[in-house]
């Protein structure tokens, strides 16, 4: 699990200050790790944004800028903060890009998880 960690903050992740919001508990950080690759949040942002339903989709991706800022996965939480500010300012203008970009994030994560 070590190895993990140590990828992850190569990575450029907060893990020290993921570890102090989860109270050191590495096998729950884990286990929230693989709940987050499942979330339906990242298949429901995808969805909203190509619908052009801007108050859904900035649901969706603030709720995954809050789960990824308290991992501490900055690289991914990076990509979907500008997401965000965008479908704050209530545009839905080049997101999709955006979005692509964090899937690829995602995927990265993936390749670190599984080793």
């Amino acid at each position: 699990m070590e190895n993990l960690f140590e990828q992850l903050r190569d990575w450029g992740c907060d893990i020290d200050g993921a570890m102090t919001r989860f109270l050191n508990d590495e096998d729950l950080y884990v286990e929230c790790l693989h709940t987050l690759m499942d979330d339906e949040a990242f298949t429901k942002l995808e969805e909203s944004l190509n619908e052009g339903e801007i108050d859904q989709a900035f649901h969706w991706a603030h709720t995954l800028k809050g789960v990824l800022a308290n991992m501490g996965l900055t690289p991914i939480y990076e990509v979907v903060a500008r997401i965000v500010e965008i479908l704050r300012a209530g545009s839905n203008e080049n997101t999709m890009p955006i979005y692509r970009e964090m899937m690829e994030q995602r995927a990265k994560l993936q390749e670190i998880m599984n080793g």
